[in-house]
């Protein structure tokens, strides 16, 4: 197995998402962490077009947000 995926107990195989990331960047935490910011940044901007850009009636009222509005459990 691989450091990229794990096991869990029920035997089925998943990505380890930020074994993945560091290893697309051959370790270096830093540009990791770099290029998580710069997707960030574009994802909020193509979020904030598509806000923009959607009718109310398109999704029944919801609106994208740009902030989470739960906090997630690290």
């Amino acid at each position: 197995m691989s450091a990229v995926q794990k096991q869990d107990e029920t035997g089925d195989h998943s990505v380890d998402e930020l074994a993945a990331a560091l290893a697309w960047h051959q370790g270096d935490k830093d540009a990791t962490i770099r290029t998580l910011l710069e997707d960030c940044r574009h994802l909020r901007e193509q979020l904030a077009l598509a806000g923009a850009t959607m009718s109310v009636g398109f999704a029944r009222g919801w609106r994208p947000a740009l902030e989470r509005s739960v906090e997630v459990d690290a």
